[in-house]
């Protein structure tokens, strides 16, 4: 993974489960999308609110050996980007007895474009995601 981030689009998501019962189904789509080189993990960390509301963190590496073998195949350096503060506010979004996985990526996909954009003296001065659901509004209020 290069070390010269700088304007690659880092993004990230705080994926819950209902119920604690994050089970590692989606570790082999997160893989591909790394093997395929379209994004870099740069941290992931699980976080769980029992019905309490109390709240704990998890590390990858402190997963017992079965959940840890899904995460096998992700290459890489993961971990020490997010907070405890970050990881505090992810875990008050979530509903009790739930997790979720906090998850930090590097868009990868996007330096080729960006080394472009630099080449060509070219800046950003603007950057933002749209949620689908806008999406979906405007591309229907477009076909009518």
């Amino acid at each position: 993974m290069p070390d010269d981030r700088r304007g690659v689009p880092v993004e990230l998501a705080v994926i819950e489960f209902p119920g604690n019962q994050f089970k590692g189904e989606i570790v082999p789509a997160l893989v591909e999308l790394v093997e395929e080189g379209i994004v870099n993990i740069l941290d992931l960390v699980f976080v769980s609110k029992d019905a309490d509301g109390s709240i704990t963190a998890i590390e990858i590496e402190e997963l017992d050996d079965e959940a840890l073998a899904a995460f096998d195949a992700l290459d890489g350096d993961v971990g020490g980007l997010l907070s405890d503060e970050d990881l505090a506010a992810a875990a008050e979004a979530l509903s009790p007895n739930s997790s979720a996985m906090f998850l930090v990526w590097e868009d990868a996909w996007a330096r080729r474009f960006v080394d472009a954009v630099v080449g060509a003296g070219g800046r950003l001065v603007a950057h933002d995601r749209l949620d689908t659901e806008t999406v979906e509004a405007a591309l229907a209020s477009a076909e009518s």
